[in-house]
């Protein structure tokens, strides 16, 4: 004799909070964000249904397997896990769980989700961000991303928050979460609004400026040549 579980029907999705890694296509056309993880394999995007990262033949979340999408319910303990080092360059995203899922003491695993918001911590530097920059690791057909200040980001391939919200779509909402400057386009809607230009603005400086170095440097190598 099987003993069933309660089955529950809210009124409206639960809301639940976890941390991922952002990541960018390698064509630079979509947005998404993989765990830190059991599924850190599996990229996935802002809407999403979980799959068994065993590839075993049953739908996630299944009771005797680990598989399926996993978050917890308070904020705060989704925070603490950002201060262990190998999670600092992760994000904060806070998420509506959909489809069938398994309520534990924490939290929940569930079958899909949908990414309302993501907070991005402060570049390496300690500076607020604005954008999201190659982080020097991937997945196959995916870059990793960490965030960075407009100083740091030099020559790598970057994306500003605003640009990785409207990749993401879904209504995906990115705001930076901190710094020793004053957050840039932190909370705002859809749309280039002018916050978001001057993040945009201080992006493309940051690259001319290492461009104008390396031109400087062949420079100077040239001349002394002749």
């Amino acid at each position: 004799m099987r003993v069933r579980l309660p089955e529950e029907r809210p009124a409206e999705p639960p809301t639940g909070f976890k941390i991922a890694h952002p990541v960018l296509s390698q064509d630079g056309g979509r947005a998404g964000f993989t765990g830190v993880s059991l599924g850190g394999a599996l990229p996935y995007g802002v809407l999403d249904e979980a799959h068994c990262v065993y590839c075993l033949r049953h739908r996630a979340p299944h009771r005797r397997c680990d598989c399926g999408f996993h978050c917890v319910h308070d904020r705060t303990t989704a925070e603490a896990m950002l201060c262990t080092a190998e999670h600092r360059a992760a994000v904060l995203l806070e998420v509506t769980v959909l489809g069938a899922y398994i309520r534990f003491e924490l939290g929940f695993r569930y079958a899909r989700q949908r990414v309302r918001a993501a907070t991005v911590g402060p570049c390496a530097c300690g500076t607020v961000a604005v954008a999201l920059a190659d982080a020097g690791w991937g997945r196959p057909g995916w870059r990793g991303l960490a965030a960075s200040c407009a100083g740091c980001v030099r020559g790598r391939t970057a994306v500003s928050l605003a640009t990785f919200a409207r990749l993401g779509g879904e209504g995906l909402r990115v705001r930076a979460g901190g710094g020793v400057a004053e957050a840039v386009g932190a909370g705002l809607p859809e749309g280039m609004g002018v916050s978001e230009l001057v993040a945009e603005a201080a992006l493309l400086q940051a690259r001319l400026d290492w461009f104008q170095s390396q031109l400087a440097r062949l420079g100077e190598r040239g001349s002394g040549k002749g």
